[in-house]
């Protein structure tokens, strides 16, 4: 999603090893609630109380602890398995009709019954809504939901789909009371009625207090009494000092890299521990395929040969990334390296002007780069700053920064004023096809014009409905090997995952990871 962001240093594995998925989940899950409560500040805003609108990690993060889905995603796994059902599978070989089996006894966190009715009126009414900034776009193979009887739930779908069970067992797939919620609008009241770990006490512009949901049945097992999260809307000196004063326990998302190496030679000292783990969240540069200079292959090819990865990473991000030289993270199955492969991890002058020359491109290249202040990472517009003069340097290219604000950033992007922009990049789940399809399907999120037959015919359906997600890897491949030679996106850094935590708070660790679920029943504070 290119708006939601995620630790342990765990390998991330295969999404589905096979197109069914069976198995018994915990009847109950120990709501605990009886250790300390922990108080968390981020710079990310939460956008949406109400999971038929929130795309973004805010959102999802509130989604996660106040809502279920039917399947969630066990702390280290990036398989799914059932949460508020008892048994999910494909009961068909094409992978196009998925069954699942509630649990019994499941409720609300008002003590209203949580039934199949509640689990097909979420999903038709985030459907009906179809909220510009809301997970709908998520479904576009969901055609129908049927419910037997009160315990059964079974999803018809309009085209093949193994990764549907990553995809409901995200914040996607959160599942709301019939009864609190209008089936054609979105809530407004900034409260939430959900059956998971958490209840949503209040919710305002500065903070939201969580307290533990006594009738919550799933299996997280809670290590606290409640969890309230400070909201510091982008301001890191805030955020930074908030935490060294003591008034907040976990500073997550929102410091800056040099933060981040700062406190971590100084962790000692501070009473403060940095936390680091893998992540999945990417960025590229995008090209619009039909902007007069952008759309020269030549000009996207110089820019491949000239871009020098390391040093954004050393002089930008001061080790807080890794170099990207595909559209598909190291870690997730499918990845290879094409651009790698392609344009190599040296920057070459003599390749990049050859282009250039084969394009007939002679002069200099005059072209801006669009940037976001934020949305994408704190350091964005200084990261983007640091790509124009690596292209400058190489006398070829007289480039310069320009930095809008998210609102009319996104408004100029889907009016395609944009050559070359940039987008950042957080799974929805854990598979090659939430980095592929989403950029280069039918109706594709990057607005840049750009389509290639044999993505979208063969590669991208195809990879949807092999139900062993390990025998995608020559599809995939195939398809990151296009995308290295046609050069839509230019990707540039993956990312590491960073908390700052004080001395005596513990569970981070089980917070973050490929799932990109942030687990508040694992934080405890002694």
């Amino acid at each position: 999603m290119n708006m939601r962001n995620q630790w342990p240093v765990l390998p991330i594995v295969a999404g589905l090893a096979s197109g069914l998925l069976t198995g018994c989940g915990s009847e109950s899950g120990d709501s605990g609630g009886t250790g300390s409560s922990v108080v968390m500040g981020m710079s990310d805003d939460v956008l949406a109380t109400d999971p038929a609108s929130g795309y973004d990690p805010g959102s999802w993060l509130l989604f996660d602890n106040v809502f279920q889905s039917l399947l969630s995603f066990p702390k280290g796994a990036t398989e799914p398995q059932p949460e508020l059902a008892k048994e999910c599978s494909f009961t068909d070989s094409r992978a196009t009709v998925y069954r699942c089996t509630l649990k019994n006894d499941l409720k609300f966190s008002n003590g209203d019954p949580l039934t199949s009715k509640d689990v097909k009126f979420s999903f038709d009414r985030m459907l009906k809504i179809n909220d510009a900034a809301g997970p709908a776009i998520m479904f576009p193979m969901l055609g129908s939901i049927d419910t037997p009887d009160a315990k059964t739930v079974v999803f018809h779908l309009k085209s093949s789909d193994a990764t549907f069970p990553s995809k409901i067992a995200s914040g996607a797939g959160s599942i709301v009371d019939h009864s609190q919620y209008d089936a054609s609008s979105l809530r407004t009241d900034n409260k939430a009625v959900g059956s998971g770990p958490y209840k949503l006490d209040s919710f305002d512009k500065d903070q939201a207090v969580f307290s533990v949901n006594g009738n919550y049945k799933g299996t997280a097992k809670v290590k606290n009494s409640g969890v309230t999260l400070k909201f510091f809307h982008g301001d890191r000196s805030a955020l930074k000092k908030a935490l060294l004063d003591g008034k907040i326990d976990i500073s997550y998302r929102g410091l800056a890299a040099s933060d981040i190496a700062g406190l971590d030679q100084q962790s000692g000292n501070k009473g403060v521990d940095v936390i680091e783990g893998s992540s999945a969240e990417v960025q590229h540069l995008v090209f619009n395929m039909k902007d007069p200079v952008a759309g020269k292959l030549g000009v996207r090819k110089a820019m491949a040969y000239l871009i020098d990865r390391d040093a954004l990473i050393k002089n930008v991000y001061q080790g807080t990334a890794t170099p990207l030289y595909s559209i598909i993270p190291a870690g997730i199955v499918g990845h290879n390296t094409a651009f790698f492969d392609t344009y190599g991890a040296r920057p070459s002058q003599a390749k990049a002007a050859a282009a250039l020359r084969a394009d007939g491109i002679t002069g200099k290249v005059k072209l801006t780069l669009w940037s976001t202040p934020s949305r994408y990472g704190p350091a964005t517009d200084e990261e983007l700053k640091a790509i124009a003069g690596q292209l400058n340097a190489s006398g070829l290219f007289d480039a310069d920064v320009k930095s809008v604000a998210f609102d009319q950033y996104e408004k100029d992007i889907a009016a395609g004023k944009y050559g070359i922009y940039v987008k950042g990049w957080v799974p929805d789940y854990p598979d090659a096809d939430n980095f592929t399809a989403p950029f280069f399907g039918k109706g594709n999120v990057l607005d840049n014009n750009y389509s290639n037959r044999t993505i979208t015919g063969t590669l991208i359906p195809d990879t949807a409905a092999q139900s062993d997600r390990a025998a995608t890897d020559k599809d995939f491949g195939r398809l990151q090997n296009i995308v290295a030679a046609e050069l839509p996106v230019l990707p540039v850094w993956q990312a590491k995952q960073y908390a700052v935590v004080r001395d005596g708070v513990y569970g981070l660790e089980y917070c973050l990871d490929a799932s990109t679920v942030f687990r508040f029943w694992e934080l405890s504070k002694s």
